[in-house]
């Protein structure tokens, strides 16, 4: 079978796939929060060989397969924070694959890395920082290792002679992507210093500045700040206004962490308006924006220290214009040079559906959380674990092992959480970042937990 298609077959296959997905979308309602499967399951059903000859236009019909086998996005879904793939941003998706571009550069991909550029910039727009610039990425991770590297090469340069002892400072409630950052970025998580949070999970600016103080006397360097807007267990936002005080009074850099929560300042900007004092600010997409995966998003004020990081140039891919648009490269202000035009889809997606419709569809799911917490206050064999900053909801049942209770929730089918340990407390967990969820479906919360509490007694 040559690789080639004819014309011909390629429409017909492209029509099944959109009837697919089509159906899938159609199916969401109807499905469990979660699939019934196992690691078994899936090993047997998909592990196969890479056979010689080709399946052809059958292989298709495995997706239907692979739907009972996987997450659905359906308003039920309040694990992790994770978005629920709008899908005018999924055709974006498919239609940028069919484009085929590797925006690294104005050159590779003219129209893609304008497009890129504008996007980015109404992104900063949204989160009031106006006048930032910045890329799009895979996700807050990659945005964290990146404007942490930033800071080391703003700080304590790195690139040419290596690594120095410096030292980074965060709240104990940081998300898993700074230790793994200043892991890989030759920090060293010995020198992250986890600091403690006041009763609402946000980190205290008094130990923040006691922490700098003594490192200075003890003669270590310190470099960065990493603050928090919504921390990935309960939504706190750390105090950015002092933070930042702190920041420009030693003379750190300050990287805001806002993967879940910096998106929010479109529905509630007095609660995020320090992240415009931010050198370097991550916003993720693929969650308040329900993009799907994958889209994060590394915003920063100076470039020019963007490229002082991450510039490094081969010949073959050297710029042949003086004109300052078609001279721009990505790939001189990131880590990435093959770059797959995520912009597409936030193009389109933002556009068809214009900024009003996603205000309104945030400022709901944080009405979703007030409401499931509202619930939670008022039952009697429920406790709620922590205050509700944002979107995320902690908390438990009173008398029965939680464990075990999340356990029977899922297997319900119902409703899908996850779960968080607060002051050593394990603790249910619903997050609220989906644009189909209603409000029956968070009323629906309680009513499952307290049914699966009676089915563990039974």
């Amino acid at each position: 079978m040559e690789l080639e298609i004819s014309n011909q077959e390629l429409s017909q296959l492209a029509d099944e796939a959109i009837d697919l997905a089509k159906a899938y979308w159609a199916s969401l309602d109807h499905r469990p929060s979660y699939p019934t499967t196992s690691g078994e399951q899936t090993a047997a059903l998909f592990s196969r060989p890479w056979a010689e000859e080709g399946l052809g236009g059958s292989v298709l019909q495995d997706f239907k397969l692979i739907t009972e086998h996987a997450r659905p996005s359906t308003g039920r879904f309040f694990g992790y924070v994770a978005g629920s793939g709008e899908p005018i941003g999924a055709l974006g998706d498919l239609l940028a694959s069919v484009l085929n571009q590797n925006v690294g550069a104005w050159r590779s991909a003219p129209a893609a890395t304008t497009i890129e550029r504008a996007v980015v910039g109404w992104l900063a727009e949204a989160v009031g920082c106006r006048g930032f610039t910045g890329s799009l990425c895979g996700g807050g991770s990659t945005a964290n290792l990146m404007g942490l590297a930033m800071a080391r090469e703003a700080k304590l340069p790195a690139n040419e002679t290596g690594a120095s002892r410096c030292v980074v400072y965060a709240s104990e409630q940081v998300h898993m992507s700074v230790p793994k950052a200043v892991a890989l970025l030759g920090i060293g998580r010995q020198n992250l210093r986890l600091l403690p949070v006041d009763n609402a999970f946000r980190l205290r600016p008094d130990a923040l500045q006691a922490a700098i103080s003594a490192d200075r006397q003890a003669g270590n360097t310190p470099i960065a700040i990493v603050a928090t807007a919504g921390t990935v267990v309960s939504g706190a936002i750390d105090p950015l206004g002092a933070i930042a005080d702190t920041a420009r009074n030693e003379g750190l850099w300050l990287h805001v962490d806002g993967s879940y929560g910096g998106l929010a300042a479109l529905a509630e900007p007095q609660k995020l308006s320090g992240l415009a004092h931010a050198n370097s600010l991550s916003v993720d997409p693929h969650k308040w924006l329900y993009q799907p995966i994958d889209c994060g998003c590394l915003l920063y004020r100076d470039p020019q220290v963007a490229r002082a990081t991450f510039s490094h140039t081969d010949d073959y891919v050297r710029i042949l214009s003086d004109e300052p648009t078609e001279a721009f490269a990505f790939f001189e202000e990131s880590v990435e040079l093959s770059r797959r035009f995520r912009a597409l889809k936030l193009w389109l997606s933002l556009q068809y559906h214009g900024r009003m419709a996603f205000r309104e569809a945030i400022v709901r799911d944080l009405r979703h959380a007030r409401l499931l917490a509202d619930m939670v206050s008022a039952h009697p064999d429920l406790e709620l674990l922590a205050p509700v900053s944002l979107s995320a909801v902690c908390f438990r049942h009173r008398a029965r092992d939680n464990h075990a209770l999340l356990k029977r929730v899922i297997a319900r089918g119902h409703v899908f959480l996850s779960n968080a340990t607060i002051h050593g407390q394990f603790a249910l967990r619903a997050c609220f970042v989906n644009h189909r969820t209603t409000g029956d479906d968070v009323r629906a919360i309680v009513s499952e937990v307290v049914a699966a509490a009676d089915e563990l007694d039974g």
